[in-house]
């Protein structure tokens, strides 16, 4: 009997730890996961985040394959609207021959190959005729991400 009761509690025990470590909290937490050294840890800033320290700022939007769209205000002493997204951790991708391949924008990857979809670089609502990794900041441009 007593070892019944033992092994009861202590399944009840294991139970309770269980729950308690499974809790997550899934609470925005994007304007408080920028550290220090403006390094974005959390996969996915949501609309209307300040990012970043500097001098220098600009409107950044990404439109997800969902169609909704969210806006940034990126602050930043980077040169170009890459180094500045991709220091922030908010664009991802492959460096080719051609500049910057960007495969993943704010915690969601495209891969044409796989997907059919691509993010395609838009300045003030035109495309891009510069890759971002070469595109000189302007703060009077915004600048965007869409998922086509």
């Amino acid at each position: 009997m007593k070892t019944r009761i033992f092994a009861f509690i202590i399944c009840t025990a294991m139970a309770v730890c269980m729950a308690g470590c499974s809790d997550k909290d899934t609470s925005s937490k994007a304007n408080s996961d920028v550290s220090s050294d403006n390094l974005l840890v959390s996969s996915q800033a949501t609309d209307n985040t300040v990012l970043g320290e500097g001098d220098t700022s600009f409107v950044f939007e990404v439109t997800g394959t969902d169609g909704n769209t969210a806006s940034f205000t990126i602050n930043t002493n980077e040169k170009t609207v890459g180094d500045a997204l991709s220091k922030l951790g908010l664009i991802e991708g492959d460096d080719t021959e051609f500049g910057l391949y960007v495969k993943t924008v704010n915690g969601t990857t495209l891969d044409f190959d796989k997907d059919g979809k691509y993010w395609a670089f838009y300045i003030d609502g035109e495309y891009a005729m510069t890759g971002v990794d070469s595109t000189d900041i302007d703060e009077t441009s915004v600048y965007e991400f869409r998922a086509e």
